[in-house]
């Protein structure tokens, strides 16, 4: 089974879940600025929530996928106010006929005096196990 992890993240927060993934996946967690090239089964696709929703950066990261390079997509998400980024994410990704795993992994970040040292370790170890279960 093909894994890819694809983060956009502006604190760091969402990048420690990324790099967590990755590690369990056997690969390297790439900015949005990477496209997916290789197919792959299943894309992690981390996004940070803004007041506004997600980043325009991840934005067109979606929409320049080629729904024949992936088989699936589980969302992880980070955010110091707003809540996961699995609603919007997975609207936009349905809508290009690319399935979406309704599991998906959402902790606090940490945002000027807000969840001070968000994601955590525990953060980082249930990001890991949830990883962990949907590769299988």
């Amino acid at each position: 089974m093909s894994v890819a992890v694809r983060y956009y993240s502006k604190s760091g927060n969402t990048k420690k879940l990324a790099d967590a993934i990755a590690e369990v996946g056997g690969v390297e967690a790439l900015t949005t600025e990477h496209p997916l090239e290789e197919k792959a089964d299943i894309l992690f696709l981390g996004a940070s929530v803004y007041a506004y929703g997600i980043a325009d950066e991840m934005k067109r990261y979606i929409a320049d996928l080629n729904p024949e390079k992936v088989g699936k997509v589980v969302v992880f998400s980070t955010s110091a106010l707003a809540e996961r980024a699995y609603p919007e994410v997975s609207r936009i990704i349905k809508d290009m006929g690319i399935e979406v795993d309704e599991k998906n992994f959402y902790c606090r970040g940490s945002f000027l005096m807000m969840h001070k040292g968000r994601p955590n370790d525990q953060d980082i170890a249930d990001v890991k196990r949830f990883a962990k279960e949907i590769i299988g």
